[in-house]
């Protein structure tokens, strides 16, 4: 991992680029970050890591220690917090980043967030199954099924890992090799290409490929 900031996923909008193509884009809200901890290699942490927090909290949602953290960075309570290893830019305690500070128009970045949460859905939408096809010999509702999930003698069970249903989404997610197509500092907001994981006003981490990275 490399440079990044917190953000929230605003929604989607499309724009126009020089050839008049229409392009979906990811509105992702980034105000700016606060550096509530600077790690180092020769501190108690062992390695280099900057720590970022985002999205104001009141302070009676706020635990005593993380209260102290906070203060210590003279910033208010913040309602996410994520690290940032190897930060290509030199920060200290308190500092904000903005959007402006890291991204440009045209780079590509790597988003991570949590995915929308689906419930209990069964194998052909969890894995893509195709079903069993045409009913025959009286099925009734039977395409969706999973069908047979191992032998009977030998082994005389299941094998752990076969694929069924149960629970889909809510994961942790990356979406790789996103283009920026615009930055606009007076919103402190981002326009990234394409979709990026999670519902709307759930929070995302973008991440600023490092230069040997495609």
């Amino acid at each position: 991992m490399s440079s990044g900031l917190i953000g929230k996923k605003v929604g989607m909008t499309s724009v126009f680029d020089d050839r008049g193509n229409n392009i979906a884009c990811t509105v992702i809200e980034a105000s700016p970050n606060v550096v509530t901890q600077v790690k180092t290699e020769d501190g108690p942490d062992g390695y280099d890591a900057v720590q970022l927090a985002f999205d104001t909290k009141k302070e009676k949602n706020t635990t005593k220690a993380m209260q102290g953290h906070f203060a210590s960075a003279g910033t208010e309570p913040k309602r996410t917090l994520a690290e940032f290893r190897n930060f290509s830019h030199e920060v200290e305690l308190g500092d904000e980043v903005r959007v402006e500070d890291l991204f440009e128009e045209g780079e590509t970045v790597d988003v991570v967030g949590v995915s929308k949460g689906k419930g209990f859905q069964g194998v052909v939408k969890r894995h893509g199954f195709g079903g069993v096809g045409m009913r025959t010999h009286g099925q009734s509702d039977q395409q969706r099924h999973p069908g047979s999930i191992g032998a009977s003698a030998d082994p005389s069970r299941v094998f752990k890992g076969t694929r069924m249903g149960g629970r889909m989404g809510s994961d942790r997610t990356k979406v790789q090799n996103l283009q920026v197509v615009k930055v606009m500092p007076d919103h402190d907001a981002i326009l990234i290409k394409g979709s990026v994981p999670g519902a709307k006003n759930s929070y995302v981490e973008i991440h600023k490929k490092k230069l040997h990275e495609k």
